[in-house]
């Protein structure tokens, strides 16, 4: 996992600059449109109330403190306070080296509501928080899970529920997590990759396959069916890009396939598509050794052995299945 070290300096985007227009005086086109809407004397003394009394003639001061609130006043046309992109991301990093994950995900969080593309190590705090939320949710919920199943052996039924009811507030938080983050990279991140931005897009992609599976992991029934399918048709969607437009050896083209083949083997009891799948993406990287970016080397080689090591782990499993099939 990357620390990055938090920077000391401070400064104001585009869209960070602070307005300082409400300590000014009114331009001209805040004076017209206060003229246009301050209500003439004839018209306060024309309106008639309810009960038919008619409204006294307006003095010319009252008119004017009118007037003079109207112009104050913040005007549809007049700019907001816009967020400190800098200062947000800043933030991010400091939360970071404090382990404060959740703090770093709501910072990131409000980064990507600006609605403007992320930098690289913007996409990269981003994902670092919310892997470090969802996976501390995602560890507590197999340790429950696992006591839930010896709780269920030992017959307590009083303490069956307690357990059962704090796996079921876990999982809650799972999902909260899981939808926070696939929000925004349905409403922001991925509606915003232009056609050309491949890298950025499977990127996104691989998280949405990512953040899908995690919710397959604790559903059941047909809320598992329709997480599954979301999940396989946005690593599908990711492999493809990458395939056609990225090296073997690109260390975001072979973490999607690390999450993929895993999403085969523990989501769709597929170990041999699981095995196909990483042995292709170690094989094609393997050959294409000769291509390997400089900046890129430690982690492309780092996934290359989590692949290898997972195809050795499958491949005994296999065997070890196969062999007591043949005991049978």
């Amino acid at each position: 996992m990357r620390h990055a070290a938090w920077a000391g300096r401070r400064g104001l985007s585009a869209r960070g600059t602070h307005s300082t227009r409400s300590h000014l005086a009114p331009g001209p086109a805040v004076a017209a449109r206060a003229a246009a809407f301050a209500p003439s004397p004839q018209l306060l003394a024309s309106w008639v109330g309810p009960s038919g009394t008619r409204a006294p003639a307006a003095p010319a001061a009252a008119l004017r403190a009118l007037q003079a609130a109207l112009v104050s006043s913040p005007g549809p046309t007049q700019p907001v306070k816009m967020v400190d992109r800098e200062q947000l991301v800043q933030k991010a990093r400091l939360a970071e080296q404090a382990e404060r994950y959740d703090d770093m995900a709501a910072a990131m969080k409000n980064v990507t509501e600006l609605n403007e593309p992320l930098s690289n190590e913007e996409r990269n705090l981003l994902s670092v928080a919310y892997k470090n939320v969802v996976g501390a949710r995602r560890s507590s919920w197999r340790v429950i899970s696992s006591i839930e199943q010896k709780t269920s052996a030992d017959g307590n039924e009083k303490k069956i529920e307690m357990v059962r009811a704090y796996r079921e507030k876990i999982e809650k938080e799972l999902e909260a997590v899981c939808q926070d983050v696939l929000s925004l990279l349905d409403n922001y991140l991925i509606k915003n990759c232009s056609e050309t931005q491949y890298e950025s897009k499977v990127f996104y992609l691989k998280m949405k396959g990512d953040y899908y599976r995690y919710l397959a992991e604790v559903a059941t029934g047909e809320k598992r069916a329709t997480v599954v399918e979301s999940s396989e048709k946005a690593y599908s969607e990711a492999h493809e890009i990458s395939k056609e437009h990225m090296q073997p050896t690109h260390p975001i083209r072979l973490g999607l396939a690390l999450n993929y083949s895993v999403f085969y083997y523990e989501i769709q009891n597929a170990p041999e598509q699981a095995c196909h799948l990483a042995k292709t993406a170690f094989d094609d990287a393997i050959a294409e050794l000769d291509t390997l970016n400089e900046d890129s080397y430690k982690d492309s080689t780092l996934i290359m052995q989590l692949l290898r090591d997972n195809l050795t782990l499958w491949t005994s499993d296999q065997q070890d299945d196969d062999g007591g099939e043949g005991n049978n």
